[in-house]
């Protein structure tokens, strides 16, 4: 253990950082994962949508397969 006041202090106030930190990291990590997969879920939508659109246009070349 930490003799000075200023050991003692930091000693004391570490593990509460180090938590704070982690946990920082796990949030952030999550929301950026939920912000991609929004994104890659609105794109897939809005090629679903264009796809449908053209088929109640009748074109052609909106039923084929990818």
């Amino acid at each position: 253990m930490p003799e000075t006041f200023l050991g003692a202090a930091i000693f004391a106030v570490t593990p509460t950082i180090v938590v704070g930190l982690i946990f920082w990291f796990v949030v952030r990590s999550l929301l950026r994962a939920d912000r991609t997969e929004r994104s890659a879920y609105a794109k897939i939508e809005a090629e679903e949508r264009e796809r449908a659109e053209a088929l109640e246009r009748g074109e052609a070349g909106a039923t084929r397969s990818s």
